[in-house]
Formats: C-alpha cells, structure tokens, sequence
C-alpha cells in the first residue's frame, strides 16, 4: 500500500487506499462509523493507525492479504483461458513425483493403487509481480479456478481423487519472474496386470501421465530432474511384494483426432513373495503323495485303498476351489492352475489305477477257478473251495500251487529211487526252483504287477514336471 486516508464528505467517510499507483475507495455512513468505538478512535489518531498498518506490512511482504492477489498478480488484465505463450512455441512442463505409498495390490479385481504428490512446474510470465525481497508466494486451491494450470490426466487409470483432508491438498508457488510451482496429493487405481505366472510372478507395472487437450505443438511435458524426478519414501513395505526396480521414462501416443501427445512412463517393477503361497498351497497340494501309500497296501484291503483315494481326491479339489476363489478371474491359465490340476490329475490316476487292480483281479480268479477245476476232475480229487477276502481274492491259486508242488514232489521221489543219487541232486534242485517260483507267485498275487510299476512311475513322472515346472516360472 503506497498511501491511504480518510476525508469526510457529506456525513460519508471515504477511506482511499493508493495501490499500485491506482486508487480504491470505500464509502461507508456517518451514522455507522460513529457507532463503532474502534473507528472512532482511528479517526482520532490516524497518522498512528497509518504508520502500525505500513510497519505491519513490512514485516511479512510475502503474506497474501484478502483479495489482494487478484491486484498483485493482474489476474483482470490477462485471460488465463489460454496457455502463457498461447501461438508461440510449445510451453515446457516439468514434472517430479514424490511416492508416498503403494496402498494396495489386487489380484482379484487385477488393479494397483498408489498415493503420491505430483509436482508442476512452467513459467508464466502474465503471473510476475513486483518484490524487493525476491521472495515467492504460496497460494491456496482457490486461486487455482482463477488462473491456467496444466491439465495432465492419468492414461488407463480406473479411478483417482485429490486428498482433502483437512483441507484440499492442492499447493500453488508463484515466484516474482513468473515461475508456478503447482503441487497436489492425489490416489491414482490403473489396470495392467499380467497373471499368466501366479503367484511366481513378477508384475512390471506402470503409470501414463499426458495432457488432455494440448498436444506436443502446444505442450511439452518431460522429468524435471531426469530418472531423479521419482523419489520413494524409505518406509513403504509391501505384504507379497518387494520393490524390484523404480525408474522414469518418456514417450509419444498418438491419436488420430488430435495428433501426437507427449506421453511420461512411471515404471515399477515388483516381484512377489511366495513364502505365503507356498505355504497355503504348494505345500498341502503335496497331497498327491499320499495317494501314493495305496500301492504299498494290499490289494484286498479294499475298504482301505477306497477310503484313502476318496479322501485325497475331494482333498484336492477343495484346496483348488479355496485357492480359485482368491485369485484373478482371467481367461488365460496360471501357474497356479498348472500346479493344482497336474496334481488332482495325479490323485485321480492313483483311484483309477485301483479300480484297473481289482478289476484284472477279478479276471484273474475266474481264470484260476476254471483251471482249479480242470486239475481236480484230473485227478478224481476234491479241489478246496478258495476263501474270498471281500468278494475280490481266492486263495484257489495258493491251493493249486500247494497241490502241484505235492504232486512233483511225490514224482521226484520216485523217480529217485530207481535211478540212483543223481537223481536225488535233480530232484533237490528242482523242488527248490519249484519253492521259488511258488513264493514269487504268492507275492505277484498280493501285490498285482500294475502296483509294482506304479509304485516307480508315478514317482518318477512327478518328479520331472516338478523339475520342468520349477525350472519354466522361476
């Protein structure tokens, strides 16, 4: 304020300010200011009123007094409908970000949200004013409606809102020469995840930023410091992810209403940790292990070998549902997905191979009946009815090895007594080739060849996808 006074004309006071060399005044009624004690004594005294007024001034130039800045900044004289330099050369924008938190990561709805303060900065010349003390002044959101600002937008962003609390946590700079510093806080969701490696993954993430209307004939947009211009706060930490890489790029896109636009990258790149995962689902999908044990249990202990198949069969697709529920619901297959139904199809293997054992067991002993039969009508003698353990094994086959063995036996003997000892060693080796066959006959029957290579394939061939899985996603 240059000079102010205060004249009476026709029971009106008139307060004059000179500002900026142009004059303001203030009429108000006698009747009025005579009511107010606080004028009057100013009206008493006004060279003392003057001087605490201009004292109070100089002490804090930079301070923004009521509707004062729309004089300072001549924001009357311009129109800031149009970008500074509007037909000249583009307008260089620069930007920084300062991440604050990455508030969460969602495989469910395939989106991440992260909380950060964008910073502008651009020269407009039409904002300059005067200072003696070439000291900026900082502005509230208010004067952000009243003057041009740049309008970046975020590409492929879901949803986004500007903090308010307690206030808008908008910040507007302007230095004396014209130069905007314009900050704001905002949380930004976008949309670009790729899950096709859950949960082995590592997710490269990114946000666009670009101006809506201007393209690059009218706006520049680039990293006010370079790869610099993103900076992180120490403490952020992520539940299943650790920050892997951080780093800042440009580019152009192009549209074919409006031409090119300057584009900038925020790029991250985040690697998930799988202790969780392996510890809620690789580790009890090893369920498929345990539907192994039916091939070491006998194969007449059916209500056993059922049991145990049923079980680890609905085992398994209750963890691959729990574990559906939590995950992306996208149309490629994961990971995930190659894990638990290699591992249900392993299950599922292991009940059709039981039912194929007690299927051939059963051929079997109709087999062994009919030939049971044969060799009692040959030699007239009764043939013991075979024991059913059951309903799906006869003891017809030990009985007829039993009566066979007798049979040579008493033959072998025989014979040895004509013919000398020579005999007696033939006869001596061929009982106990004969003993031989009968015992690996007895354990060929408890335990049906289809078990006995079971009991090496499945291991094997699960060990290999392991190796081959393991080997592909990590």
């Amino acid at each position: 304020m240059d000079n102010s006074q205060r004249v009476k004309e026709n029971d009106t006071f008139k307060d004059i300010f000179m500002i900026s060399g142009k004059e303001f005044e203030v009429q108000k009624p006698h009747n009025q200011v005579m009511q107010s004690p606080l004028l009057t004594q100013d009206l008493e005294d006004p060279p003392d009123r003057d001087s605490k007024e201009t004292r109070r001034r100089k002490d804090d130039s930079a301070k923004v007094w009521p509707l004062k800045y729309e004089q300072l900044l001549h924001i009357e004289d311009h129109d800031f409908a149009m970008r500074p330099g509007f037909g000249g050369s583009p307008m260089p924008v620069g930007i920084d970000i300062q991440i604050e938190s990455i508030d969460s990561i969602s495989e469910v709805n395939i989106d991440f949200t992260m909380t950060f303060c964008v910073r502008n900065y651009w020269k407009d010349e039409r904002l300059a004013f005067p200072s003696t003390t070439n000291k900026s002044m900082t502005f509230d959101y208010q004067l952000i409606r009243k003057i041009w600002v740049p309008d970046i937008v975020f590409v492929h962003s879901k949803r986004s809102f500007t903090h308010d609390t307690t206030m808008q946590n908008i910040m507007l700079c302007v230095q004396p020469d014209g130069n905007v510093l314009f900050s704001l806080r905002i949380t930004v969701s976008a949309m670009f995840m790729d899950f096709s490696r859950f949960p082995l993954d590592t997710q490269n993430c990114s946000f666009e930023l670009e101006s809506y209307a201007y393209n690059e004939k009218d706006l520049l947009l680039y990293w006010k410091h370079g790869n610099k211009s993103l900076n992180t706060d120490e403490h952020i930490c992520l539940s299943q992810f650790f920050i892997k890489e951080l780093s800042a790029s440009s580019g152009f896109a192009f549209y074919s209403s409006t031409g090119w636009y300057n584009r900038l990258f925020i790029n991250f790149v985040l690697r998930r940790r799988i202790f969780f995962f392996v510890l809620q689902t690789y580790f009890p999908a090893m369920m498929v292990i345990l539907s192994w044990v039916s091939f070491w249990i006998d194969r007449r202990a059916v209500p056993a070998k059922v049991s145990l198949g049923i079980t680890t069969v609905l085992t398994m697709f209750t963890i691959i549902s729990g574990t559906t529920a939590s995950m992306p619901q996208v149309s490629y297959i994961k990971a995930m997905d190659v894990r638990l139904w290699v591992s249900a199809l392993f299950v599922f293997l292991s009940v059709i191979e039981y039912a194929a054992v007690n299927y051939l067991t059963r051929v079997e002993e109709q087999k062994q009946l009919r030939k049971t039969e044969k060799i009692s009508g040959l030699y007239n003698i009764d043939a013991p009815q075979a024991m059913t353990f059951d309903s799906c094994y006869h003891d017809s086959e030990m009985d007829m090895d039993q009566t066979s063995f007798s049979f040579h036996s008493e033959g072998d003997s025989i014979r040895g007594k004509f013919t000398g000892s020579p005999s007696a060693d033939s006869a001596g080796i061929k009982r106990r080739k004969s003993l031989g066959g009968h015992i690996s006959r007895v354990i060929l029957g408890n335990n049906h060849v289809i078990h006995t290579y079971s009991r090496i394939l499945f291991p094997i061939v699960y060990i290999i996808f392991n190796l081959v899985y393991w080997g592909m996603y990590v």
